[in-house]
């Protein structure tokens, strides 16, 4: 029997590797040996003084590691070096997790996408199993748009993107929609760039608004305006569009840059708006249904894609600062005049009142200028009556034209509404529509009717009113009236007082002005005793004869006396 006795290197090489040994430290992951196998457990030797035992089930996670044989070699995670038994304490997950962690905190410094499954569901998410590392995904980053069964995705190996990593909490946050809007941004931009304008695509409708549908022409969503689907007026898309239905539509525009698409379906139809002069000319006549009401006026289509405004003041003759909707009504079939056409603007202005007869014209026709008509009062202003006529037209009396004599703002407080009143044609205005009447011209002009009344004339009067100031009178045999001052009631001072007069009295007087434009009519007794005075002298001699005043007016008396005789 040879005895070896160990060398100086044999010594060196074994105390090496004591201090490897030694280096182990708790919490880190190092290589060992399968030495053997105990019921469930596999035994592990990693250069301790003792071996640890690491369960099968560790080995066998997910199908890894699931045929170990003695002599392997495996990594496992040392936690202590002895435990209470004196054996080495050793994991193979946790030395798998530390591996995950080493090779996901290089993915999530060079933001590279990581592959996983989602195994299990947690309060506000799921978690997934990071090749050995456990992290946590937000409901809210499973999928671009809200996903209601995620079993599909369960246990499935697809990517995911490394949004947090907190390796002393052991916190990792993952996130599937980065992954899948990243994917969509990619094809998104191939699709736009592959697109121009004036190309013909079909698409499927995924989305319906109020103000038109979003059209997905493979990837990348397109809008159809609601403006855009038809030539016609389209009140909702839901009108012509349902979700889910297949449709050949034209792009009209494409940003490059923000990657929204604009597309169009009338585009395809032929444009109706082409010839429309011809089609539709001028103080033409067509009928029309109506399909819109605003407050200015009423859509009325003519033909499918083609549609003209009235305006409110184009509907009716009569009816002012009424709504459109007590004229016409939605779906209505009316007859309309083409008043002008203008097809670069595409707009058509119709007109209404235009298919009636004007009812100024008409009632000038069976009421001409001087006739005499009849109605009803319909309002009080300030500056005269409103009298409805035939035809729901209204015709006006100024304050003027109400009485001859008296002020127009003292007799209009005889009127009231409703009153029945006559008056006379004096002027129609078809343009303007307007027309003026006149209730005084019910009676003749008492200026005109006055006969021999001239300035200068000598006239009967009979007295209707006394006042301090002097007497109200009327012309006897006229229907004029004039005021005699207080001065010119004598020619002597002393018998210039009103109350010597009574109301019904009949005196002489000189008419002193009669102005036919002004309407005005002036009479005075002084001056008609001055004319006689100077008529005596004239006739029966003058004062410087030697008669007296007396004595001529006596004479004159007692021939007047003598003609009467």
């Amino acid at each position: 029997m040879t005895v070896q006795t160990p060398s100086r290197e044999d010594f060196a090489a074994l105390l090496e590797a004591s201090f490897k040994a030694a280096d182990m430290q708790e919490g880190t992951v190092v290589k060992g040996t399968v030495v053997g196998f105990e019921k469930d457990l596999a035994v592990i030797d990693v250069g301790l003084k003792v071996e640890g035992r690491v369960p099968l089930k560790e080995f066998g996670v997910k199908g890894r590691d699931g045929d170990l044989k003695i002599g392997d070699e495996v990594e496992v995670y040392l936690e202590r070096v002895e435990n209470a038994l004196g054996e080495a304490v050793l994991s193979r997950d946790k030395a798998r997790r530390e591996e995950s962690w080493i090779r996901l905190e290089v993915a999530f410094e060079k933001n590279e996408k990581v592959t996983g499954q989602i195994f299990n569901s947690v309060k506000g998410g799921f978690t997934v199993d990071l090749d050995g590392a456990v992290a946590f995904l937000p409901r809210s980053q499973v999928d671009i748009r809200p996903v209601r069964d995620v079993g599909p995705l369960m246990h499935t190996p697809q990517p995911f993107q490394i949004l947090k990593m907190d390796k002393r909490r052991g916190n990792i946050v993952v996130s599937r929609r980065v992954v899948l809007e990243e994917t969509r941004a990619e094809q998104r931009s191939e699709l736009v760039q592959s697109l121009e304008e004036g190309q013909i695509i079909e698409g499927v409708v995924k989305n319906i608004t109020d103000y038109g549908a979003f059209v997905d022409l493979g990837g990348i969503d397109g809008l159809l305006h609601v403006t855009d689907m038809a030539w016609r007026r389209v009140n909702h898309p839901t009108e012509i569009l349902s979700i889910g239905q297949s449709v050949k539509v034209q792009v009209i525009r494409v940003n490059h840059e923000t990657h929204r698409i604009s597309l169009g379906m009338k585009q395809l139809m032929a444009d109706p708006w082409e010839g429309i002069e011809a089609k539709y000319p001028v103080n033409a006549r067509f009928t029309g249904r109506v399909n819109n009401i605003t407050d200015y006026g009423a859509f009325v289509e003519l033909e499918p894609g083609i549609e003209g405004l009235i305006h409110v003041s184009e509907m009716s003759w009569t009816k002012k600062n009424v709504h459109p909707g007590k004229i016409v009504s939605t779906s209505q079939e009316v007859e309309v005049v083409i008043l002008e056409v203008d097809p670069v603007k595409r707009r058509i202005s119709l007109g209404l009142k235009q298919t009636l007869e004007n009812p100024w014209e008409l009632f000038l026709e069976s009421h001409p200028v001087g006739s005499e008509v009849e109605g009803e009062v319909k309002n009080k202003t300030e500056f005269g009556l409103f009298i409805g006529l035939d035809g729901d037209i209204d015709g006006m009396v100024h304050l003027s034209d109400l009485d001859w004599n008296r002020p127009g703002e003292e007799v209009i407080t005889e009127f009231n509404k409703s009153d029945m009143v006559r008056a006379v044609v004096l002027d129609v205005d078809v343009e303007k529509e307007r027309i003026s009447l006149g209730i005084k011209q019910l009676q003749g002009d008492p200026f005109t009717e006055a006969g021999d009344v001239r300035k200068g004339a000598i006239v009967t009067c009979e007295i209707t009113q006394v006042q301090d100031a002097g007497l109200e009178v009327k012309i006897v045999d006229t229907d004029l009236t004039a005021f005699i001052r207080r001065s010119d009631l004598a020619r002597d001072r002393g018998e210039q007082r009103p109350e010597r007069f009574s109301v019904g009295d009949k005196v002489d007087a000189r008419i002193t002005q009669f102005d036919k434009k002004a309407r005005k009519v002036a009479v005075s007794i002084k001056a008609l005793e001055i004319a006689e005075e100077k008529q005596a002298v004239a006739q029966y001699g003058s004062t410087d004869s030697g008669a007296s005043l007396g004595d001529i007016l006596g004479a004159a008396l007692k021939a007047r006396e003598g003609d009467e005789e």
